[in-house]
């Protein structure tokens, strides 16, 4: 890493003095939980931080992009685990033989296509069309749907246009899905939502929309953001991919590595219903607090060198997928691409040439962090 580039763990300074950090988000100060214990407590106690709060659980809020209660991560239990177990079979599927192959397949089929380009635009030209076309096989539509998805780009909502006209493309979309469910019935995600039932009563448009909003929005970038990350790492350290290949069994820990060291997601938010007050910094009712994943994720009393990226570091207790009632619904689905990545790029990728990086600096009032690449051209070279 470039020594003049901001670091990814921006708040150690604060976690190891206060465990806490005020930043302004939207023109509001903000509470951050830095700590890996105190990210871990708060993610479990909903009463306290709650994210029964509509558009209020992402930072920044997204009431102007979009016009739907994201679904089910935007409730509390009992209800939360209720909606959840409605789309549970579709976020379950990475965990087949069927869809294993299928992004086996994928990836094989996409890392030829690099070789033979030459020169490859990560971002846009690789990361971006394999995050897209995975998520036919979560969803159980045709790969061809994902050719619409790609014109969106990195994320749905921020990537360079107008985030309210960006939201209304998705929406636009996602009601046409639906209505030819209602017609066509299958055994893809929107049928399933179509003929869905929440305590006894069919799912309301709304609610439908909420479902897909998130399935859409949630995993997008991050996605995208640890994939360009992976290979920008193996084309400043070959000697590590080099490892991988000598080592197959380093898949399954090397990929835990690079989420935990990346932290695709800095943070995500939660309303305090009453006063709180959180290592002396009062929280207000109906404010909200962050739990900043990136920080626990570098706590040095919880992981021993933090900074460092260990192929095999083991225990791995990272909480890059969350934690608690609210962990990551796609955590399945995004271990699966990645530790498919690293075990095609080991068979069949000698080295990666990095042209031209650029990493992405997440900026804020009081922290700069880089975490993936606004431009990254790379070219594979074959084993």
């Amino acid at each position: 890493m470039n020594e003049q580039q901001p670091s990814r763990d921006p708040f150690r300074q604060a976690r190891e003095a206060q465990g806490v950090m005020r930043c302004p988000f939207q023109g509001k100060d903000i509470a951050m939980i830095l700590g890996y214990a105190d990210v871990r407590a708060a993610a479990k106690d909903t009463a306290t931080y709650s994210s029964d709060a509509a558009f209020r659980v992402p930072i920044p809020s997204e009431e102007d992009v979009r016009s739907v209660r994201q679904l089910p991560i935007e409730t509390d239990p009992p209800e939360h685990g209720e909606l959840r177990r409605i789309v549970d079979p579709f976020f379950t599927r990475p965990r087949t033989k069927e869809m294993a192959g299928q992004i086996q397949a994928l990836l094989e089929r996409s890392i030829a296509q690099a070789l033979q380009q030459g020169e490859v635009d990560a971002v846009r030209g690789f990361a971006l069309p394999l995050q897209s076309r995975a998520l036919t096989y979560l969803l159980n539509v045709d790969e061809a749907e994902a050719e619409e998805w790609i014109g969106w780009g990195t994320h749905v909502f921020r990537d360079g246009e107008d985030g309210a006209e960006k939201g209304s493309v998705l929406e636009d979309y996602l009601n046409r899905r639906f209505d030819q469910a209602l017609s066509e019935q299958g055994d893809d995600f929107f049928s399933a939502l179509t003929l869905a039932e929440f305590r006894g009563q069919p799912l309301t448009r709304e609610q439908m929309l909420g479902f897909a909003n998130l399935a859409f929005a949630g995993g997008r970038d991050t996605i995208i953001n640890c994939v360009t990350e992976i290979l920008a790492y193996f084309g400043e350290h070959p000697e590590d991919l080099q490892r991988i290949r000598e080592n197959p069994k380093l898949v399954r820990t090397a990929s835990e590595e690079f989420v935990r060291v990346i932290s695709p997601l800095t943070l995500i938010g939660r309303v305090c219903p009453e006063k709180t007050n959180f290592h002396g910094v009062e929280v207000q009712p109906d404010q909200r607090i962050a739990l900043t994943w990136a920080s626990a994720n570098h706590d040095a009393e919880v992981f021993e060198c933090p900074d460092e990226l260990r192929l095999d570091r083991k225990p791995n207790p990272h909480i890059a997928y969350g934690t608690g009632p609210h962990n990551c619904h796609g955590v399945h689905h995004a271990r699966l691409l990645i530790r498919t990545l690293l075990k095609v790029l080991a068979e069949k990728v000698e080295r990666v040439e990095l042209i031209e990086a650029s990493p992405h600096i997440e900026e804020e009032a009081e922290y700069r962090r880089r975490v993936g690449y606004d431009t990254l051209r790379i070219r594979l070279a074959a084993v």
